[in-house]
């Protein structure tokens, strides 16, 4: 479609344009010469969006995806064709996974190169496409300058609608040279599905009839005001709450009704609990692998526990399991719809829910460990920065941030949590760059292991380069505990072939000293009384720090880790 009032430019101007109708500011990515137009489009409204030059095209996908969950935008990362789109597939993973919102736009070969297997040519439909299960909602090529703006407006329509998710945009580099006058759409917000009357009266049925009731909220799409309608119909109800594996910051941890995190190293009191629900209300959550404790706690197909499972993407329902109640609909008009049911005067389960609180309080209290506790780093983080963005990629160490940190509510505090429920190792600290830079005012804290830690450590460097945690107010920190071993491997090992470790020891590097070299203040912890004296201090310093704490190789491979095994096997077992 064409106007005779819209000036001619060159298509890669164009995408940009239309970038900004979509109101995106920010894009990171990797720079290629595939998408040299689109560049050429970011100098040119350099006042009104940023790119940010990442220094690999996996932490830029990562950084776009955070940047999603923080803000409730969908996120945006540009890279070249071939090896920089392959780099990126783990941040589209962990966005589809996740159901996080994001496009993924990739430079391609030009035109009249196609299908001959031109430098760096792929097929982007096929590696990318629905059919490759786990990469993204769509995925296709531009095929001409005119349609651009269309493709574009589609792209945030589909990874937005129903279940959230990413989108791959390939952009052939003939196409971003071409002048077009196709004006930019408008931008899209997404329909949103309300429950239907009558499902709703048979959620209250449910309910009624019930005596030991259990809420998991979890998933994507959640809105600061449907984590607020949650908390409310929780308390209408008296639910007990608990979180999706790495979803916790959907409810207030402090709140009376929260029941603790349902995923890897769950309470073994919490996952009882699950499994004597007589009615579990799924709220967003897929009910994957990590939630149910492979698919034990909710017993696939069929549960025992009666079963609302709402959702906002028709193809989860009934996709897994065979629930009593299915409702498609998106978070913010299902707890919006949840929060309006009237509740009876007197609720049987007062101290069920009462139980369950008092379960996660209990599962609170730490065991001391010298010479460096991690529940007492912890908790010191709670104390001096309460509200602060936490970004943990995979590994142990991020069982106790998960356990004794206490997340704030979305609707409260912002989001407070930034983890891959795809367990992708390296999330960490592009999560906490993209943070500091999308929220300057605001402190951001990344918690990593050393093996997670430098999979994506270069990223340091654009922190530097644009100034990450010095404006605004906020802080950036990065905590790396390193224990010299991928210990989450080598606490499998050990269990499976004891005293045979293989392929899992780490030569590390001086972090400190590493931090340094890219700018940042950097400290070396080996003790817990050190640890609170080196945190203040970098809360009050305007550079970026990272804070090195040395642990032994048996504190996070033993104590956290294998009673978080023996945990599940218990669930698994009752």
């Amino acid at each position: 479609m064409t106007t005779s009032h819209t000036p001619s430019r060159l298509a890669g101007h164009a995408l940009v344009e239309a970038l900004i109708a979509q109101g995106v500011d920010t894009c990171f990515g990797v720079p290629g010469e595939s998408f040299l137009a689109v560049l050429d489009g970011f100098h040119e409204h350099a006042q009104r969006i940023r790119f940010v030059a990442c220094r690999q095209e996996g932490g830029a996908a990562f950084m776009a995806e955070a940047g999603a969950k923080l803000t409730g935008k969908p996120g945006v990362c540009f890279v070249t064709r071939g090896p920089g789109a392959t780099n990126a597939s783990i941040g589209l993973h962990t966005a589809f996974q996740d159901s996080t919102p994001m496009i993924l736009f990739i430079g391609q070969v030009g035109s009249d190169m196609r299908d001959r297997e031109a430098f760096q040519e792929l097929d982007y439909r096929a590696v990318f496409g629905p059919n490759s299960l786990g990469f993204a909602k769509w995925a296709t090529e531009i095929p001409s300058a005119d349609r651009l703006p269309e493709y574009v407006a589609r792209a945030f329509h589909v990874a937005q609608q129903g279940r959230p998710g990413p989108v791959v945009l390939a952009l052939p580099e003939d196409m971003l040279t071409t002048p077009t006058t196709a004006p930019v759409l408008a931008r899209v917000e997404p329909a949103q599905a309300w429950p239907a009357p009558g499902a709703l009266r048979e959620v209250r049925s449910l309910l009624l009839a019930s005596q030991r009731p259990l809420v998991i909220a979890g998933g994507g799409g959640w809105t600061p005001e449907a984590t607020h309608a949650l908390e409310r119909f929780a308390e209408n109800w008296q639910l007990p709450v608990g979180c999706a594996f790495r979803r916790q910051d959907l409810f207030d941890n402090g709140h009376r009704l929260y029941a603790g995190d349902i995923g890897i190293g769950i309470n073994p009191k919490l996952a009882q609990r699950v499994k004597d629900a007589d009615l579990v209300i799924a709220l967003g959550a897929r009910l994957d692998e990590m939630t149910t404790g492979g698919y034990t706690l909710l017993a696939a197909p069929r549960p025992t526990q009666k079963l609302i499972h709402v959702h906002a993407g028709p193809e989860e329902l009934g996709r897994v399991y065979a629930a009593d109640l299915l409702l498609q609909s998106s978070m913010a008009s299902a707890a919006k719809a949840l929060e309006s049911l009237a509740a009876p005067t007197q609720l049987p389960w007062a101290d069920w829910a009462a139980a369950a609180r008092a379960d996660y309080e209990a599962n609170q209290v730490p065991q001391p460990v010298e010479p460096l506790d991690m529940a007492a780093v912890v908790r010191s983080l709670t104390r001096h920065a309460p509200d602060a963005v936490y970004t943990n990629g995979a590994g142990n160490y991020s069982g106790w941030l998960h356990r004794y940190h206490r997340y704030g509510a979305l609707h409260r505090t912002g989001r407070t949590q930034l983890a891959p429920t795809s367990g992708a190792m390296g999330y960490g600290l592009p999560a906490a760059v993209a943070a500091s830079l999308l929220a300057p005012h605001r402190h951001v804290i990344n918690l990593a292991g050393d093996g997670d830690f430098l999979m994506n450590g270069q990223e340091l460097a654009t922190a530097s380069a644009y100034g990450a945690g010095r404006e605004g107010g906020g802080r950036l920190i990065s905590i790396v505990v390193d224990n010299g071993t991928y210990g989450t491997i080598r606490m499998h090992q050990e269990r499976e072939y004891p005293a045979r470790v293989s392929g899992t020891a780490l030569a590390n590097p001086d972090f400190a000293a590493l931090a340094r070299a890219y700018g940042w203040a950097g400290e070396r912890v080996e003790a817990t009384a050190a640890f609170e004296p080196a945190l203040v201090r970098a809360l009050e310093r305007r550079e970026p720090t990272l804070l090195h704490l040395v642990l032994d190789e048996n504190v996070s491979t033993s104590r956290t880790t294998l009673a978080a095994i023996r945990g599940a096997a218990l669930a698994r077992q009752g």
